[in-house]
């Protein structure tokens, strides 16, 4: 484990709101304490009955207050409604705490800016949790997706019960964004865009279209209006077509090969354009790789 500023042992860490995704930020801490990794001080949630048996469940303590994770934690993980998270980072990065705040960081572009500000005045770990860089299907579509040309992305998902505060850009696409912009390495130069709601509240279907210097094209879509779960990329390269599903952990990868096969006689019997590669990928939770 690379050691943090202001950490001499084993990290002491925290997690602020136990709702649907903070549970699991507390089961894994609660897994790597076991493993020796960290130390688990407690969680802390407004709703104590929640905190208690979330605390119950995962075998460590649920904390009076925020003050409580402040005083004892060396960093925590913010898990809490997306409107909260400026102040609540602020608050932490201040008091010397390293910071992991869930996706989106802020509600707000220049909120966001000065926690990274804050962040590096007090010599603090600021990340936010776009767990979708560590799903080991994405390591491997980076090994073989070369020279992208054009990039194709679907997060598609039924109404969910969660994330109601925010639009389907901050919620799903925005995992898709920062995937993109790590496989096309340049500035975006275009950008085009199209969505609406299918009722009262946050935008809740978008189509994007992104333009980027060096070439690179990219369509994104994301809705919240789906009847099923789809997470899939598919970048079109100069030599083959990777298409990716990051729900069942594989790859087709589609390679170009112009090869002439025939009888010992010369009778030429197929031409083989094409091969297919599946590549099937060892579901590792990627939220327990990024903590």
């Amino acid at each position: 484990m690379a050691t943090l500023p202001g950490v001499s042992d084993v990290v002491k860490v925290a997690v602020l709101g136990v709702g649907g995704l903070g549970q699991h930020h507390a089961r894994i801490y609660a897994e790597m304490e076991q493993a020796g990794n960290v130390e688990f001080v407690g969680l802390y949630d407004p709703n104590l009955e929640r905190a208690r048996e979330i605390a119950e469940k995962n075998g460590v303590r649920a904390l009076e207050s925020m003050e409580a994770a402040l005083e004892q934690a060396d960093g925590v993980s913010i898990v809490t409604p997306t409107v909260t998270h400026h102040e609540l980072a602020s608050k932490f990065l201040k008091a010397g705490c390293h910071v992991l705040v869930e996706k989106p960081i802020t509600d707000e572009a220049d909120q966001a800016a000065e926690l990274v500000q804050l962040a590096q005045e007090n010599d603090r770990v600021l990340q936010v949790g776009h767990v979708e860089r560590f799903n080991p299907v994405f390591d491997y579509l980076q090994s073989v997706a070369k020279e992208p040309r054009f990039i194709e992305t679907h997060r598609l998902s039924p109404y969910p019960a969660r994330s109601m505060d925010i639009g389907v850009v901050l919620d799903l696409m925005i995992h898709d964004l920062d995937l993109v912009l790590e496989l096309a390495q340049a500035p975006v130069v275009r950008l085009a865009a199209a969505g609406g709601r299918s009722a009262d509240g946050p935008i809740d279907y978008v189509n994007a279209t992104l333009g980027f210097e060096n070439g690179v094209v990219a369509s994104l879509t994301a809705s919240k209006m789906s009847h099923r779960k789809i997470r899939s990329l598919s970048a079109h390269c100069r030599s083959s077509l990777v298409e990716t599903d990051f729900l069942n952990h594989n790859l087709h990868i589609h390679r170009r090969a112009h090869e002439w096969y025939s009888a010992d006689h010369g009778e030429l019997l197929y031409r083989n354009d094409g091969f297919i590669e599946e590549v099937s990928i060892s579901p590792t939770e990627p939220l327990y790789a990024e903590l």
